[in-house]
Parts: structure tokens; sequence; C-alpha cells
């Protein structure tokens, strides 16, 4: 579980909700037709913006939100360090049996593809294009609430713009112009809310997150071509701690140095 996401929403809603109550009441700050306005216009909106099979996927991309990555970088080095040992000893046939023995389709593939005696660059391009297609995948999830970012503000000011309306239609009766104006003014504040606490911070959540599942791959790719090359595996630890910030980096027992470099 990723707590930080988390952790970051209950508080955001939860300082302004304390914010809205020391300040008035919380009744004042609901309203039906904001809601569906806001809500029901980013979604629609959304819809429209992506492709069906794209939108059914997006629970998924929520999920990762709250999900913390299942292997670190330092232990797919020392993974790594490991099969690079067993190859030396016993030669690139020997991962096979590793190759099936581990639950990272990525690594398993490349493995497969030095079992077979692949040609090296042709095992650099199959990685790195499946690479691509994993960032441009992300990218979609991150598209899609950075979409909703920038639509919930816009429905935001067409909630108001409708309120402002109603409220001019009325310009008779004084005692309707404060509630109409309150009412207005709410939609701004729910369109804000909605891009500022929920989907703007999401979208760079999930930047995040993918950049640190690519950074894994690519510790796995150049990992592999190391032990394709027949490196050894003292230089090819040394190659893929570069990957890593000092404070993060492992020494050949696998566990972090006691102080930064």
């Amino acid at each position: 579980m990723d707590v930080s996401t988390l952790a970051g929403i209950v508080a955001g809603v939860a300082f302004i909700i304390v914010g809205i109550i020391l300040g008035g009441t919380l009744q004042s700050f609901y309203d039906l037709p904001s809601i569906m306005i806001v809500f029901g216009g980013t979604i629609a909106a959304t819809m429209v913006s992506y492709p069906f099979r794209r939108l059914i996927s997006f629970t998924k991309v929520v999920k990762k939100l709250f999900l913390t990555s299942d292997e670190k970088p330092q232990e797919a080095i020392v993974r790594i360090i490991e099969l690079a040992n067993i190859a030396r000893k016993e030669g690139l046939l020997a991962l096979e049996e590793a190759a099936y023995g581990t639950d990272d389709p990525f690594l398993q593939k490349g493995i497969l593809l030095i079992v077979d005696g692949t040609d090296p660059e042709l095992v650099k391009n199959i990685l790195e294009t499946e690479l691509d297609f994993v960032e441009e995948r992300h990218q979609e999830g991150q598209g899609i609430f950075e979409t909703m970012a920038s639509l919930a503000p816009a429905f935001g000011m067409i909630g108001t713009l409708i309120g402002l309306i109603n409220m001019l239609k009325n310009l008779d009766d004084p005692s309707t112009l404060g509630p109409s104006m309150s009412v207005a003014l709410v939609t701004t504040l729910y369109g804000s809310m909605l891009a500022n606490l929920f989907f703007t911070p999401m979208a760079i959540k999930l930047k995040y997150k993918s950049s640190q599942e690519i950074l894994l791959k690519e510790i796995m790719l150049e990992g592999m071509l190391s032990i394709q090359a027949g490196e050894n595996p003292r230089i090819i630890e040394e190659k893929l701690k570069a990957f890593l910030p000092p404070s993060d980096r492992i020494n050949r027992e696998g566990n972090p140095p006691e102080e930064d470099e």
C-alpha cells in the first residue's frame, strides 16, 4: 500500500473540511446541481476524449496509485548478479531454469532470448521496443488524469456561469441574489478541488511510478546484455549501481551502505 497517496488525500480533504467548519457550515458548500455539472461534466468529457477500451482499464490505473512496487531497483541488481554468477559458472544455457523461476515477464523474456542465442543487438532492440510501449501505456494513464484535471475547473466555470445567469434573471428579487451567487461560486470550488487535490497530484504520482518502473527495467536490460557479453559479475554490479543515487546503492552482499558515498 502506498501510504503517502492515501494519507495525502485524507489529509487534504480533512484540512478543507476543517477550514470550512471554522469559517461557516458544511451545508453551505453542498449543492447537488453543482455536483452534477462538475462531476458529471468532467466524466462525460473524459469519455468523449478517450476510446471506451482505455476507460475500462482506468480502474487498473487507479489501483496503481495505491500500490507500491513489488521489486526495488536494489533487489533487481542482486537478482542480476545472481544470474551473472550462474552464467559464469555453468554457462548461459543454465539460465533457462532461472528464467522460468522468475515472476517478471520482462526479465524472463530477456533471459530466454539470451538462452536461445539471439544476437545481442536484436535482444536490445526487442526489449527496448517493449520498454517504449510500456512507457506509452503509462503515459495514457497519466493523460486521463491530466485531461480530467484540465476539464474540472472548466466545468466549474460553466456551473458558475449557469448560476450567474439564473441570478441575473431574478434581479427583481434581492433576497435571492446572495444564495444564487453562493451556489454559482460553489461550482468553481468543486472544479478547483478536483483538479488540485485529486487529478493533478494523481497524474504526477503515476508519472513518478512510471519512471521507477522504467528504471527497474532499464537496469534489467543493461544487466542481461552484460551477462550475454560475458562480463565479470563484479563489473556488472558496479555498472548497474551507477543507475542509482549513492544512498540507494548496495554492496556485494545486497546490503545498503551505512552512509552516503
